[in-house]
């Protein structure tokens, strides 16, 4: 049975992930900035390097790197030390513990530009984040590229789809991001599943960046390198539900996309 470091382990993923990895009889070391009560969670915070948090990966086979700021409309104040350092650490930690895989829990936010386009969405479908949250995501997936290269560190990168904290992690047009949001679903079984799965992927899987998404109908987040790198698959799926409230959404963020997209040309020609 693998050992699995879980750093975020208090927050909604985390929790998920640790209660799956239980059921599994798998040892864990959970980590967080807070433990929010909870005896089994190590505090620490992972963005000031200390070695005493440090020596808890050795001996781990797998390090989960879920912990972060985790909403897309994070300031950059709050997204560098915590997203950007935190992650540096950890990959540096995992060398140096000698930890063999590290899971990086990317998002479809490295994608956010892409919502009014047209086409699939693939793991090589340049990227185009829209804030803060998904720039540092996109830098996560670079930094774990060096270190898979330069310290022969296996990384997977999973592009996280839209898991709800809500109970029960229900589809439905109570979603945000209208369309958008719902065609990203992912049901908390097919989550648990693509990270059970990252964790006891063959040992030769040395780098990757892969969608996890639920099987939804429609969808442009292409699953077939997650199918054939990880043999996800996926159990759950659901189709949009289209209101009007959904709608409404939809015209006024792609209003709001065109304007912006057009303010950037405007900029761009002045420039010339």
């Amino acid at each position: 049975m693998p050992k699995v470091v879980i750093t975020g382990a208090a927050g909604s993923i985390g929790g998920k992930l640790r209660r799956h990895f239980e059921g599994l009889g798998w040892p864990l070391v959970l980590l967080d900035k807070q433990s929010r009560g909870d005896p089994a969670v190590l505090e620490a915070d992972l963005s000031v390097w200390d070695e005493a948090w440090v020596r808890t990966l050795e001996g781990a086979d797998a390090l989960l790197l879920l912990a972060g700021m985790a909403y897309p409309h994070a300031s950059w104040e709050e997204i560098v030390p915590n997203n950007i350092d935190l992650v540096l650490n950890l990959f540096e930690a995992a060398v140096r513990a000698r930890v063999p895989r590290v899971i990086f829990a990317s998002s479809n936010w490295v994608l956010g530009g892409r919502r009014f386009d047209v086409g699939p969405l693939r793991p090589d479908t340049p990227p185009l984040p829209v804030n803060a949250y998904g720039m540092a995501k996109l830098v996560g997936e670079r930094i774990g590229r060096s270190f898979a290269e330069r310290h022969g560190l296996s990384v997977v990168c999973l592009r996280i789809g839209y898991a709800q904290r809500e109970p029960g992690n229900q589809p439905g047009p109570h979603m945000h991001w209208g369309l958008w949001g719902q065609n990203m679903w992912l049901s908390d079984r097919d989550l648990c599943q693509g990270f059970e799965k990252a964790v006891t992927a063959p040992a030769e899987l040395h780098f990757a960046i892969l969608n996890l998404m639920s099987d939804n109908p429609g969808m442009r987040w292409d699953l077939a390198e997650t199918r054939r790198r990880l043999g996800y698959a996926p159990q759950d799926g659901a189709k949009p539900v289209v209101t009007p409230e959904v709608l409404a959404e939809e015209a006024v963020s792609r209003d709001g996309w065109a304007a912006l997209l057009s303010l950037g040309s405007f900029l761009m020609r002045r420039r010339r």
